[in-house]
């Protein structure tokens, strides 16, 4: 595995916003470059509560970044295969969601834990986080998105992994209510966001509810984010967006980007301030790509909210 250091940059961003027909939530920030990264598929911004660091990947390349705000210094390790997630390990170092299933990074050792769809060549791990219990939920998608082929599993301490969704398409962003009764997970395809009614000793998810919706003209919820008062931020793949909605589903502000792609989020920072939003700049043409040169750049904002110290896992 190979190792560099980057330094990012930070301009003020100043693109007008693109229309998309709605009225515009009362609360509308712009965010800034804090690393050009040029990924082509940014995606699962984990702050590290440790380290005191923002880890982040570019799935096919099988990068893990480690970004540090202090200096805006950027280390990466290559995994050799996708990683579409990250987790804070209780006992030190990393577990990743990769291409065929979860493994543990430690101490520059990469160690495939368990495996998930070993024989299903066209699918591939995708979005994922820690519960509040310290189990690692990633799901999966094929390449093409092939309707119905994905899942959503749940890694136990014990490496035993559960099946708890399938049939889904593109399993992606998925978080926790601050009082642990609710899972909000999405797949992508059906352009909504489902709420859970969750059970934080078994991980058992039932009775579930559509929260939010996102019509495809608007673009497609991608990864998210909940903050410390229960409100999620959507990332909006196509839509050059972060949204945030309120418990009950009401759009009430919105962070806007200078790209279209827009990925993920999460918050970091000693007093978990800021936050950070990953992006992609894959599939664009050659005129979309000029027309966004922070295609891939990892972004932050500060929108007057406080976020959560991610859940650690206990594999």
């Amino acid at each position: 595995m190979r190792f560099w250091t980057q330094r990012a940059v930070c301009p003020r961003l100043s693109v007008a916003a693109r229309s998309t027909g709605l009225t515009r939530p009362p609360d509308t920030l712009v965010a800034d470059v804090v690393l050009d990264g040029h990924a082509e598929v940014g995606e699962g911004p984990t702050w590290d509560p440790l380290r005191q660091r923002l880890w982040w990947v570019d799935i096919p390349l099988g990068a893990i970044h480690r970004f540090d705000p202090t200096n805006g210094r950027d280390h990466v390790v290559y995994a050799g295969q996708p990683v579409s997630a990250v987790a804070i390990r209780q006992r030190g170092g990393l577990v990743l969601a990769v291409r065929d299933g979860f493994a543990v990074l430690d101490n520059g050792q990469l160690r495939m834990v368990a495996s998930v769809e070993a024989e299903r060549t066209e699918n591939r791990m995708n979005d994922g986080k820690v519960d509040p219990g310290g189990r690692f939920w990633a799901g999966t998608m094929a390449f093409d998105m092939t309707p119905g082929a994905g899942a959503l599993y749940r890694l136990h301490e014990d490496y035993r992994v559960a099946t708890v969704l399938s049939g889904l398409t593109i399993s992606n962003g998925i978080d926790w209510s601050p009082d642990g009764q609710t899972m909000y997970f999405i797949d992508s395809a059906r352009g909504s966001v489902t709420a859970f009614s969750y059970n934080g000793q078994t991980g058992a998810i039932k009775e579930p509810e559509t929260l939010i919706v996102i019509s495809p003209d608007e673009g497609m919820p991608d990864g998210m984010t909940v903050d410390s008062a229960g409100f999620l931020w959507v990332a909006v793949w196509a839509g050059a967006a972060v949204r945030r909605y309120s418990p009950d589903g009401a759009l009430v502000g919105e962070v806007r980007l200078p790209v279209s792609q827009v990925t993920s989020c999460a918050f970091g920072g000693p007093t978990l301030r800021d936050l950070y939003i990953t992006t992609a700049s894959t599939g664009l043409s050659p005129v979309q790509r000029a027309e966004q040169p922070h295609a891939g750049a990892l972004f932050r904002v500060r929108p007057g909210v406080v976020g959560r110290q991610p859940n650690l896992c206990q594999v």
